[in-house]
């Protein structure tokens, strides 16, 4: 049984597709949420984590500056008590190796002493950038410089310088520490994999930088104006975050350098990646959930609708079988059952109201054709009668009499083939008594064909239209050959005769005469009871030739005695 296609967008895929949009939207815009909050998070944490180191260096370079506080402290004791400095300063140089020199100077910055392990200064030299008069009344801490004092050697310090008793010779001290333990300290402070730590004053500039190369040679610039105004913290832009913090007992401040990139976008970026990788598998597993439940849902509708379509292609012999489902699938379908049962139900009543629409209808044409039959052989026993044939009136009468008895046929509407044979015979014998023998008849009939049933008076208006529209305007003897044959399943009549004939197109007419016309309503009455008893592919067949002869053929199916048996 070939089903009908459906149209439309079946409930599944819109199910599917709704909540497979419904939680789309809802993923990506908690998907956006949250990569938003972690980018902030982690900005957060860049901040917190710069802060820390910047913290931990600016206590570390704190801690120096205060132990060189203290040394200084110590050296000026030592330098104002009447102990013998030369002894201290030895066993002070040697338990300090950081002490590159220890120099004291008078009212006018000229150099006094210098203490110095394993190196002496020059007498004479061009700048001492250790010297810095600014200092002593700052009591503050100098930029790195090169020590200039010594003859070959030229270290990296700091120096830090104090007044001592105005009373005294040496009105100054000056303490030279390495730089180098500092700026290894900073070289090693990274924040990611590109940030770092420098140190700059209170004014902007810078005192120490990891990268200075580049600073001096124009490759990199700080836009250490900026950061100036700046109070203590973390400041994110979108590329950079910088974290100050001042460094206890000095004007310096550690600045630390680090890249948004590095710290939050590759984390960002990740977590996107983490992110999509778990949308698309909640998508997936929508999908598939989505699938089955609406498989579940839509399953039994789609088992409805294919009942719907069987009921439609054959709803005589369908069987509903009840579906499984839902409240509302339940609900549907006993409705659809107890349609069906309603509906087969009124077929039943239609198709017994067309059985008998049907037996009405034959009872009317045969009903037309008794009247018009016994009016022709009235007519004719009439006839004898005027003529003073009452021999042959007498028979006319009895062969009617025949006729009659076979037409009643006890109320049935089919006959035997025997007996519509003997009928037809009996309407030969009455028209041949009024045409003088003016023609002749034959029958051939097949011995297998006579116990199969046929519809009563079918013969005889073919035999009768023969007679008058086509033999009883000839001169020569006319004749009627009749045969009853055999055909796969069906039964074949035919009537021939050898009368004036007729074209094709007359021949078709005539099967479409309306009852009153007068010519041809035996030929037409007989084609429409065939075909309201047996169907449209039964009935008679036509064909005829001028002056050469009519041949009417009659098909109806083989019908065994009991079936379509009028009642």
């Amino acid at each position: 049984m070939k089903q009908k296609k459906r149209s439309g967008t079946s409930m599944s895929t819109v199910l599917v597709v709704m909540v497979l949009s419904i939680v789309a939207v809802c993923l990506c815009i908690g998907a956006g949420l949250f990569i938003a909050r972690y980018r902030t998070a982690t900005v957060q944490n860049a901040k917190t984590s710069s802060e820390q180191a910047v913290a931990q260096v600016s206590n570390t370079v704190g801690n120096y500056i205060q132990d060189m506080h203290d040394v200084m402290e110590l050296l000026k004791e030592s330098l104002n008590s009447s102990v013998d400095n030369e002894e201290f300063f030895d066993a002070f140089l040697h338990m300090r190796p950081d002490v590159v020199a220890v120099t004291t100077y008078d009212g006018a910055g000229n150099l006094r002493r210098c203490w110095a392990t394993g190196h002496t200064a020059r007498k004479n030299y061009l700048v001492n950038l250790s010297y810095n008069p600014a200092l002593f009344s700052e009591n503050s801490i100098s930029a790195p410089h090169v020590e200039t004092i010594f003859e070959g050697y030229y270290p990296w310090v700091v120096t830090m310088a104090a007044t001592l008793d105005p009373d005294e010779e040496s009105r100054s001290v000056a303490l030279d520490l390495s730089f180098t333990s500092i700026s290894s300290y900073i070289n090693n402070v990274g924040i990611g994999a590109h940030g770092y730590c420098y140190i700059m004053d209170a004014s902007g500039n810078i005192i120490y930088h990891p990268q200075q190369q580049l600073l001096y040679s124009g490759l990199k610039a700080e836009d250490t104006a900026a950061l100036v105004s700046l109070p203590d913290g973390s400041y994110a832009s979108d590329t950079v975050i910088y974290s100050l913090r001042s460094v206890p007992g000095s004007r310096w401040r550690i600045i630390g350098v680090s890249y948004v990139d590095e710290l939050v976008t590759a984390n960002v970026a990740g977590m996107i990646r983490i992110s999509a990788a778990i949308v698309i598998a909640v998508l997936i597993i929508t999908v598939l959930t989505s699938l089955v439940v609406s498989s579940i849902l839509s399953r039994p509708l789609h088992e409805l609708a294919d009942a719907m379509e069987n009921f439609e292609q054959d709803a005589d012999h369908y069987a509903y079988q009840p579906i499984r489902g839902s409240r509302e699938v339940h609900d549907l379908s006993a409705s659809f059952d107890h349609m069906v049962v309603k509906i087969q139900a009124l077929m039943a009543k239609v198709r017994e109201e067309e059985v008998d629409l049907r037996k009405t209808e034959l009872k009317a044409l045969q009903a037309q054709i008794n009247p018009h039959f016994l009016y022709n052989t009235l007519d004719s026993i009439a006839w004898m009668c005027e003529q003073g044939r009452s021999a042959d009136a007498v028979q006319m009468v009895h062969a009617l009499a025949t006729l009659f008895r076979i037409s009643i046929s006890k109320g049935h509407e089919l006959i035997p083939i025997s007996k519509e044979i003997e009928h037809a015979e009996s309407y030969l014998q009455i028209q041949k008594y009024r045409y003088k023998n003016q023609f002749e008849y034959t029958f051939d009939v097949d011995p297998a064909c006579r116990d199969y049933l046929c519809n009563k008076i079918t013969l005889q208006p073919i035999i009768e239209n023969a007679i008058y529209h086509g033999l009883d305007l000839m001169v020569e003897a006319g004749a009627i050959d009749v045969q009853v044959r055999q055909d796969g399943n069906d039964i074949l009549f035919s009537v021939a005769d050898n009368g004036v004939g007729m074209t094709q197109e007359q021949a078709d007419a005539m099967l479409h005469k309306e009852p009153g016309d007068r010519t041809g309503i035996g030929i037409k009455n007989v084609n429409d009871r065939l075909r309201i008893y047996f169907g449209e592919g039964y009935g008679l067949k036509i064909t005829s030739e001028l002056d050469v002869g009519t041949c009417v053929e009659i098909r109806m199916p083989k019908v065994k005695e009991g079936a379509y048996e009028a009642k």
